[in-house]
């Protein structure tokens, strides 16, 4: 057992729960080499500029530098040294470290790791979540970094989210879609749903988050070359955390998340270069790619793409804290973050009779990316409703309980949770595509010609969107949710989607906890969002 000395102090929101159904197995080896990152508090405290406040009527709020950004925001000099010193005295070693993203990455023995941070580590199994090291309690650090440290990521492993897809099968592993199933390539839906033409993303960079798999080469001439696309869309992979592109060569892997994002993304926006950032399906992965993302001036992205998530009640509060503080700051630096609000309907996966939201979605800073079905004929929608299907898959949607309704929600009319308690939460999500895998993309995963749909496919949609708006605008959106939800926006630039539900909560005109304010009508909403 791991001893704790009396002064020091837990991590706030770094308690871990045993998770139900998870049996210890054994125990970790004391001697294995781990990375553990410490977050720590920013420059000056908690003061980035509020993007709501200062936004005027027809732009965004003011945007900074990366450069400008880590001088102003990024951690003191001081504060990383008084990590490396505790590094130092408990045997671990400082294996990175930035300031811009406010991350020590130490790296040391297991039981030394337990010994620093003042917890027990185990290993256990759970049907789902497969063996993993695990802990329960806080994590701890001694008074002089109690008000240093924000967040510590790393010690437990346990996988943190999901790929939010669904494939449509066929016979054989072939695609024989259903009737009235009805398939497209990525830039047919960008067609009817009237994405701005004369740009292809040329000058922007859209990032990509994944947390496995990979994706091959050839495949991706193959794909393009099938849809008129020349030359191949440049796709950049970077590895986070020891991770890589490392395909797996089944489509039933994070290879099909990982193709299908990237060719959404190519299709719509082909000039836009797309920048792959692979890392483990851990917490601390997951968070380490999006602040490297976030904060990259190599590749500087305009625009993040986020297919994985998680019931935000999965999450412990220290996770949800960091993630929402480099989703605000990827706003003040002029970059969109577009996440998948959950294709488990509005309980999000969660069996205990209780309505979920989706996080990273959850976040007030995040496009949350709801699911419709779109039906069309000669080049014209038909019908587009909320994505629902008999066999359980549907759009993710609800009323946060962890996060306020935020400022720029205030006038949506968005309801109270249907949950005990009726919180008056954040709403969840923002808008809505294509999702349902009966009317989904056409995709090549590992030499297969497929469909893939689920609110996986709606991120990477709206990201390319996002690509071709900033393009002809000239200035990257960042935050879009103010502007979004200015009336003249929300009701010129989508299309309602008033049928349908997704189990607690049903389709109304204007905003609703299904599809947001609709699906995009991309030439109207360029225009709404002024010069």
């Amino acid at each position: 057992m791991a001893s704790v000395p009396n002064d020091w102090v837990a991590v706030e929101g770094s308690e871990r729960e045993a998770v139900p159904d998870a049996r210890q197995v054994g125990d970790v080896d004391p001697d294995r080499e781990i990375d553990v990152t410490v977050v720590v508090r920013p420059r000056g405290g908690d003061e980035l500029p509020d993007l709501e406040q200062e936004a005027g009527d027809g732009d965004a709020a003011p945007q900074m530098s990366r450069e400008d950004f880590a001088k102003r925001h990024g951690a003191d000099e001081g504060d990383i040294e008084r990590v490396r010193q505790f590094a130092e005295q408990h045997g671990l070693t400082v294996a990175e470290a930035n300031e811009a993203r406010r991350t020590v990455i130490l790296r040391g023995r297991i039981a030394d790791m337990s010994n620093a941070f003042g917890v027990d580590l185990e290993l256990y199994e759970h049907p789902e979540l497969g063996t993993y090291r695990g802990r329960t309690g806080p994590v701890h650090v001694p008074p002089e970094l109690a008000d240093v440290v924000e967040g510590v990521f790393g010690l437990d492993d346990r996988p943190t989210a999901m790929p939010r897809l669904r494939r449509l099968e066929g016979a054989e592993g072939e695609v024989e879609p259903r009737a009235a199933a009805q398939a497209y390539a990525p830039n047919e839906v960008a067609e009817l749903y009237e994405f701005p033409g004369g740009g292809n993303g040329s000058g922007q960079a859209v990032a990509i988050i994944e947390l496995g798999g990979g994706y091959k080469n050839q495949d991706l001439t193959t794909y393009f070359n099938g849809l008129g696309i020349q030359p191949t869309p440049q796709v950049t992979a970077v590895g986070v955390n020891g991770a890589g592109n490392n395909p797996v060569g089944n489509p039933n892997s994070a290879d099909g998340e990982v193709m299908l994002d990237i060719e959404v993304v190519g299709a719509v926006a082909p000039g836009a270069k797309i920048v792959v950032y692979f890392a483990p399906n851990t917490t601390a992965g997951f968070l380490n790619a999006l602040t490297t993302a976030v904060h990259d001036t190599t590749n500087n992205p305009s625009v993040v793409s986020i297919s994985w998530g998680a019931a935000e009640d999965r999450w412990t509060s220290q996770a949800r804290r960091a993630f929402n503080r480099a989703c605000r700051e990827a706003g003040v630096l002029g970059v969109s973050v577009c996440a998948a609000s959950g294709d488990d309907g509005s309980r999000d996966g969660v069996a205990d009779g209780h309505a979920h939201v989706d996080f990273p979605a959850a976040s007030p800073n995040v496009l949350a990316c709801g699911g419709t079905r779109l039906e069309s004929s000669g080049g014209n929608i038909t019908s587009e409703v909320v994505w629902h299907e008999q066999s359980g898959g549907a759009t993710g949607g609800g009323i946060s309980e962890r996060f306020d309704l935020p400022a720029y929600q205030q006038r949506a009319q968005v309801p109270k949770s249907v949950n005990p308690g009726h919180n008056a939460g954040r709403g969840v999500p923002d808008v809505a595509g294509d999702a349902d895998p009966a009317t989904g993309y056409k995709v090549r995963v590992d030499g297969q010609n497929l469909v893939f749909g689920g609110t996986s496919a709606v991120a990477p949609l709206y990201s390319a969107l996002i690509a071709l708006i900033n393009e002809t605008r000239g200035h990257p959106a960042g935050l879009l949710q103010p502007a979004l939800y200015r009336h003249r926006v929300a009701s010129h630039g989508f299309r309602d989607i008033t049928a349908g539900g997704n189990g607690a909560y049903h389709a109304k005109a204007g905003w609703d906890a299904c599809t947001g304010w609709g699906s995009p009508k991309g030439n109207e909403l360029l225009t709404a969002l002024g010069p």
